[in-house]
């Protein structure tokens, strides 16, 4: 049985009060899309021309965590290890996520031999960066 892990976040830290990862996306309306209709994360807002750029903010399992992907108008260079990482209680839950994705006839990629091990499975969203859905709580 694996232990949880227990960090102390530094005091210095203590009063953020939420998080927002940002990514640029050369393909917006097939990423939002793909994030919110077949990975199911819940669209928190979208935002137009907001000092030069497009965006959306999706919710994450909490609710001061978000993800953001804004507009690119150039292509943006994605690198493999640029991944997002779901971890789920169990196998059946896992499954559950993946569904729409199945349902859509997204096949899952190749992906590295660590998540090949413990049972995951990836996708791409449509700029290439990966989904990672794996059947354990890291």
């Amino acid at each position: 049985m694996k232990r949880r892990r227990h960090t102390h976040w530094p005091h210095e830290l203590a009063s953020i009060g939420a998080m927002r990862f940002a990514r640029r996306s050369s393909n917006f309306e097939e990423t939002v899309r793909f994030y919110r209709e077949l990975v199911g994360l819940p669209l928190f807002e979208t935002f137009g021309d907001s000092f030069g750029s497009n965006g959306a903010i999706f919710g994450l399992p909490s609710w001061n965590l978000t993800l953001e992907i804004v507009e690119s108008v150039d292509t943006v260079a994605v690198d493999h290890h640029e991944q997002l990482c779901l971890y789920f209680p169990d196998q059946p839950a896992q499954q559950a996520a993946i569904a729409r994705l199945r349902e859509a006839a997204i096949e899952p990629v190749q992906q590295h031999p660590y998540w090949e091990a413990v049972g995951a499975v990836t996708f791409r969203d449509p700029d290439g960066r990966e989904v990672v859905f794996a059947p354990f709580v890291y």
